[in-house]
């Protein structure tokens, strides 16, 4: 039995266990992360990085050395609905841009950063059951690289480790605003085929597909059915997807014209929240709350897990406010933040064409550039949609249209 008592244990390593960590071990906590991978490696992901996630980098020290790894800025997003395209600036002057950097480059940037905080990294570990006492998480069981079985306590083990949270599944929280699997979704990766700092996305029937740019000259290209289609269209994944680029016939040519580097990786997420705490555990990230990955909000969403996570254990660990209390904030705000998105989002996966109402909304915003920029930054993640879609914003925008 180890004696290592620690402040907190994080299981997960990646986009939300990382930066917890590592906030936390900066505020002068004793913790573990462990992962089952190691570092560098891949995950399936957009991985795109929207404005609000590049401030987090910034606040954390951590966005000059993304800058450094050769990862190209996105200074515009574009909508192509077919009749017009909106298209925009996606950020603010603190995050004017966003980037889409590969998960083996971001990852292990984030695991480096939580090391030299002073957290304990253990990576190639796998936890086989997370420990209760009294109905309460005390610490985790696991074996590293050498298969030894080892226990760690910790005060509160919070889990990072993604939609089939070990931590969750120990702790049944409570789930709710729960929707269906919505959307599939396929990528691979492209070279030759220059994106010129633009992120842009193609809406049709029934069809979603967009582009970036990342590392390496690449471009990565995503694109989705319903996921009603997902038997009849899984045992021709390349044809089928191949074929939906053909509704933007310009876009179409620029993918044959372009090379395939990668094989598909494909996916479809269930809809979620999990009340993300409870005695002696916490979740951030997919393991607290998920969402289709179109509107691809998963990686500055962990990020502000992290912060909002890190910053309501600090007050517990520090006496200031009790678990239930700063845990209880830090749930409403995540909640509050994240459920217009949400709604949004899940609205969006279904690929069904946006109501006549909605439609006439999205014309009038076209050509005007001010809302232009600020429906792509609806889309970024910085303005919350219940904003920007208020009756006060749109009637502005309708009434400047005529």
């Amino acid at each position: 039995m180890g004696d290592n008592r620690y402040d907190a244990i994080v299981v997960g390593a990646r986009c939300a266990g990382s930066p917890t960590a590592m906030l936390l071990a900066r505020r002068g906590y004793k913790v573990l992360v462990v992962d089952r991978a190691t570092f560098p490696s891949d995950t399936v992901s957009t991985h795109l990085v929207h404005p609000p996630g590049v401030a987090a980098l910034r606040r954390w020290g951590l966005l000059d050395r993304l800058v450094a790894t050769g990862c190209p800025p996105i200074d515009t997003y574009a909508f192509d609905f077919g009749p017009f395209t909106l298209s925009g600036a996606p950020g603010t002057d603190e995050a004017p841009v966003a980037y889409g950097p590969r998960r083996t480059v971001l990852d292990k940037l984030l695991v480096d950063a939580a090391s030299e905080a002073g957290v304990e990294v253990r990576e190639r570990f796998t936890v086989e059951e997370i420990v209760l006492e009294d109905g309460r998480v005390t610490g985790v069981r696991g074996h590293g690289r050498d298969g030894k079985t080892v226990s760690e306590r910790a005060r509160v083990v919070v889990g990072a480790d993604g939609r089939h949270s070990l931590v969750a599944r120990a702790t049944r929280p409570e789930r709710y605003h729960e929707k269906p699997q919505l959307l599939c979704g396929y990528y691979t990766y492209w070279s030759g085929l220059p994106m010129h700092g633009r992120f842009e996305t193609w809406i049709r029937p029934d069809r979603g597909f967009a582009a970036w740019p990342t590392h390496d000259d690449l471009t990565l290209v995503i694109g989705g059915w319903p996921f009603a289609e997902f038997e009849a269209n899984k045992h021709d994944i390349e044809g089928n997807y191949l074929k939906m680029f053909e509704l933007a016939p310009a876009f179409a040519e620029r993918v044959h014209a372009a090379t395939r580097e990668a094989r598909y990786v494909g996916t479809a997420v269930p809809n979620y929240f999990r009340k993300p705490y409870g005695p002696g555990w916490a979740l951030v990230g997919d393991a607290g709350y998920n969402k289709d990955f179109i509107t691809a909000q998963g990686i500055h969403d962990a990020f502000r897990d992290a912060e909002l996570c890190a910053t309501a254990l600090d007050e517990t660990f520090s006496g200031a406010r009790s678990f239930e209390v700063a845990m209880g904030d830090y749930q409403s705000t995540r909640d509050q933040h994240v459920l217009p998105m949400y709604e949004l989002t899940t609205e969006l996966a279904t690929l069904e064409p946006p109501p006549p109402e909605f439609q006439q909304v999205l014309a009038a915003i076209h050509g005007n550039r001010q809302a232009m920029d600020g429906f792509v930054r609806v889309t970024a993640g910085v303005t919350s949609p219940a904003e920007f879609f208020s009756e006060e914003n749109i009637g502005r925008i309708l009434a400047a249209a005529h």
